[in-house]
């Protein structure tokens, strides 16, 4: 896995083990913003969850596997974006994200989002990637409708949070779509 290079200072690096204690209390930092949207935040208790995930999704064998990047601007770590499970038979993969709370409102994630889906069409040869977003998060679904994401519909009980399921917003875009 390599670094991508989105612009003078802000880059998103394969996360490593040895920043679980970074990611862990940015999550702590973050819980308030995050656990309204995400699931894995009430299941983060310590520094050692977040280094076996990390770990867990480094040792992942294909043909679906996890690619997950620290977003760093200015050397300071911002958030975590993902391609989840690529298939590559198929040439897919989903995007996933999160930001720190001290670093939202600032176009951090689009800009990450845009480099990683060059990356996906460019070096990795995908066709398809899509973002889910819960129906009600409007700052997350602004992202994939800003870069011009195709709206598919609703999943409905896509996702378990806090015992309860939730719809998810789907949203796709092809190479070809991307190119134009």
């Amino acid at each position: 896995m390599t670094t991508i290079i989105v612009d003078d200072g802000f880059e998103l690096r394969p996360v490593t083990p040895a920043s679980a204690q970074t990611i862990f209390k940015s999550i702590i930092r973050s819980g308030d913003h995050l656990r309204r949207w995400l699931p894995f935040i009430e299941n983060t208790k310590s520094v050692g969850d977040t280094r076996r995930f990390i770990k867990t999704t480094i040792k992942t064998p294909c043909p679906k596997k996890d690619m997950i990047f620290e977003i760093s601007v200015n050397n300071v770590f911002a958030g975590l974006i993902s391609l989840k499970e690529i298939d590559n038979l198929n040439a897919k993969a989903e995007i996933g994200y999160w930001l720190d709370v001290n670093m939202t409102g600032k176009g951090i994630m689009q800009r990450a989002c845009k480099a990683l889906i060059s990356y996906s069409f460019d070096e990795l040869k995908l066709n398809r990637v899509w973002i889910k977003t819960a129906v009600g998060n409007k700052k997350s679904a602004a992202i994939p409708v800003n870069l011009g994401f195709y709206f598919e519909g609703i999943e409905r009980d896509g996702e378990l949070l806090n015992g309860k399921f939730h719809d998810l917003m789907v949203y796709s875009m092809l190479k070809n779509e991307w190119k134009q």
